[in-house]
């Protein structure tokens, strides 16, 4: 017999699946969602669905969303573009702002999909140590030469954010598109969507996955000038938003939007306890503008399994660079922290 071909592309031989720990747990902090549910008024458009409604498809693409999400954000229609959760935005702009064999660079750490968008795609992802102080460095950023720089702030997953004047800095010195990934930027004390409107290279990210508690119907958009996100529209396809989507994302745009306020500044409460709360066990959290805290711990897998065993689930985290292992714990109802805070605390003694 003759030697068979590869089937896949080279590019794709040694990308991993996406893969979390799926043990089920009584209070499950590791995804960032939002733990106070989903607002009211999508979950009711979703019971309303008629029946007939699944058999056509939905809008090719989210016009009626499009208009929502644009006003919400501040700016025209024209500069939307929405996709299968914002992760399906990220790769829809790899593939259609960068050339096969071009490079996009990140900070790292950050979003772990970033390098596996980078390679499925075909460019060569480059990282690029964060500041000492948590922020990115624009320079180094802007010396590789990157058709794409991609930028998480608040960042995935140490929860720090980007500086105005070092973002600013890289914007002027960028030598290809900036992507400024914003799917926290509702717990932020301010967000950078502003930014979509200082050059025609830049693009916001953004997702009605966490603060709107809507990860389940996979609601992603960006915001930039009309010429970026029609490129990004194309890659990205039609029909990417499901109709149950688009509907319980309009509800939840046009009435409730005071609910999603009170969640997020109910998580931003949150958020702040737990960390003190870790600070009391002696352990060090880093400062967070996200719904989650990152808190560095030596043998985090371990303490993680422990935490399993006592029905709490966070996310861990080996070998982030300049850090270390480390946990990463949503911010959610007080007695689902207490739970952490109990579990960690028991989990340790173990150690």
């Amino acid at each position: 017999m003759t030697a068979s071909p590869e089937i896949a592309r080279a590019a794709y031989r040694d990308v991993p699946l996406y893969s979390t720990e799926s043990i089920s747990c009584d209070v499950d902090l590791s995804d960032n969602t939002n733990l106070w549910g989903a607002p009211p008024a999508a979950q009711q458009a979703i019971r309303e669905l008629a029946d007939g409604s699944f058999t056509r498809y939905p809008s090719a693409y989210a016009l009626a969303l499009k208009e929502a999400l644009a006003a919400y954000a501040g700016v025209h229609q024209s500069w939307i573009v929405t996709g299968c959760g914002s992760d399906d935005v990220l790769a829809s702009a790899i593939r259609a702002l960068a050339e096969p064999g071009q490079s996009l660079a990140f900070c790292a750490p950050s979003f772990a999909m970033i390098p596996v968008f980078a390679r499925i795609n075909g460019v060569v992802p480059v990282s690029v140590p964060m500041t000492a102080t948590w922020d990115i460095d624009p320079d180094a950023l802007i010396a590789t030469g990157a058709r794409i720089i991609y930028v998480c702030s608040p960042n995935n997953p140490t929860g720090t954010t980007a500086s105005r004047a070092a973002l600013d800095r890289l914007i002027a010195g960028a030598p290809g598109v900036v992507i400024l990934d914003e799917a926290y930027a509702e717990f932020a004390e301010d967000s950078r969507i502003d930014l979509a409107a200082a050059s025609d290279r830049v693009l916001v990210v953004r997702t009605m996955s966490k603060a709107f508690g809507l990860a389940g119907l996979r609601i992603g958009y960006a915001v930039g000038t009309p010429a970026i996100v029609a490129e990004v529209e194309k890659s990205r396809g039609p029909y990417k938003v499901s109709m149950a989507a688009e509907r319980a994302a309009l509800a939840a745009l046009a009435k409730d939007r005071t609910w999603v306020a009170a969640r997020v500044a109910d998580a931003r409460a949150s958020r702040d306890r737990l960390a003190e709360s870790l600070r009391t066990l002696g352990l060090a959290p880093l400062p967070s503008q996200a719904n989650f805290v990152l808190v560095p711990i030596p043998g985090a897998a371990a303490v993680a399994r422990q935490m399993r065993e006592r029905g709490v689930a966070a996310r861990v985290f080996e070998g982030l660079p300049s850090i270390g292992d480390a946990l990463r714990i949503t911010a959610g109802p007080a007695s689902m922290m207490e739970r952490a805070i109990d579990a960690l605390q028991g989990a340790l003694a173990c150690a």
